[in-house]
């Protein structure tokens, strides 16, 4: 498997940005790299050249390739651009040394729109809300609907438990670089999909497909001499160390400007998450702030990766939600201006 093509011999005017040729996928589809400091930062582009701006951030551990079912069905004047985050799918991983937190991932969807030259745009992040949830908050002004996938946004911790925290996320990462034979091993392809099931079943979240399975390591593993490698950094299983509290979490939402739809799976992970975690009264709390401003929370049949697994259960309502939110606007905006020439 080929997971790094060519450079496209027609290079972009846009801040060295740079469109490759993708052949992984059979549908209209070219990849995308932004030169990052430590490297790049990859992901896959859908639509045309002038639709409306869609960025879709991946779930963690997962890629871009989450969105492959799913943004076939939604409306197709839509520009959608689904990145691979730092340390995930083809992207660059973060320097030795570095953490990943999520602060660090706002950073980088901040470098990935300033390239990409969009003042205005949506989002659709899947799990790993925290990016989408704290960029929406601190840019306000650049999002004008956000959808999230089986995610509240954010998962705040106790304050009580933050030094705890800190404390296991540094020694996660010193006992992380002092071992070296997991980041170098190379599988076959067949045991780098069990090991990624067993991976799957130890974090709790065994749903996805074989099909889906398939589709993320198209992005998750890189072919090497003997066998294949996972491309993630496993730095990103290491303890977060840049958790919020609920009052923050708050805080954040309350600041948000943008149209928000919450799809949550009635067998997903974030319920799941915050009853194991015994924290069911954030979980309220997060979900009453979210429709006292007026945003939508519908409950669907299926799992934490059910627009993957699913899509045509998820595609209908994002696809009225921007239809009537932002579409439409954009459709009334047209005519008014068409009327007065």
């Amino acid at each position: 498997m080929n997971y790094l093509a060519a450079v496209s011999k027609t290079m972009q005017s846009l801040k060295g940005l740079r469109y490759l040729k993708s052949s992984t996928t059979k549908q209209a589809v070219s990849e995308l790299s932004v030169p990052v400091p430590w490297g790049e930062i990859r992901g896959k582009i859908w639509g045309p050249d002038h639709g409306h701006p869609v960025l879709c951030l991946h779930g963690w551990s997962d890629n871009c390739g989450t969105f492959n079912t799913l943004i076939p069905l939604l409306p197709k004047e839509c520009r959608y651009v689904a990145v691979d985050l730092a340390g995930h799918g083809q992207s660059s991983h973060r320097p030795p040394g570095d953490f990943y937190q999520f602060p660090l991932y706002v950073m980088d969807v901040l470098r990935v729109v300033d390239a990409l030259q969009w003042s205005k745009f949506s989002i659709i992040g899947h799990s790993m809300g925290e990016c989408s949830y704290a960029f929406s908050a601190l840019y306000n002004e650049m999002v004008d609907t956000v959808v999230l996938l089986d995610s509240l946004g954010f998962y705040p911790t106790d304050l009580k438990e933050k030094a705890q925290d800190l404390r296991q996320g540094m020694d996660e990462m010193l006992q992380f670089e002092k071992t070296t034979a997991e980041k170098k091993r190379v599988y076959t392809y067949e045991t780098a999909v069990e090991r990624y099931r067993t991976f799957l079943l130890m974090a709790a979240n065994p749903t996805l497909s074989k099909r889906s399975v398939h589709i993320l390591l198209e992005r998750g593993l890189n072919q090497v001499e003997g066998g294949v490698v996972f491309t993630r950094d496993f730095r990103i299983n290491l303890k977060n160390i840049a958790r919020f509290s609920l009052e923050q979490c708050l805080e954040l939402q309350s600041r948000i400007k943008a149209s928000i739809l919450i799809i949550l799976a009635e067998g997903g992970y974030m319920k799941t998450l915050y009853a194991m975690d015994q924290r069911e009264s954030a979980f309220s709390a997060l979900c009453q702030a979210y429709r006292d401003q007026s945003h939508m929370v519908v409950m669907v049949p299926g799992d934490h990766h059910v627009h993957l697994n699913n899509p045509e259960v998820v595609a209908p309502l994002v696809s009225d939600f921007m239809q009537s939110r932002v579409l439409s606007q954009k459709d009334r905006l047209i005519d008014e201006q068409t009327s007065k020439l």
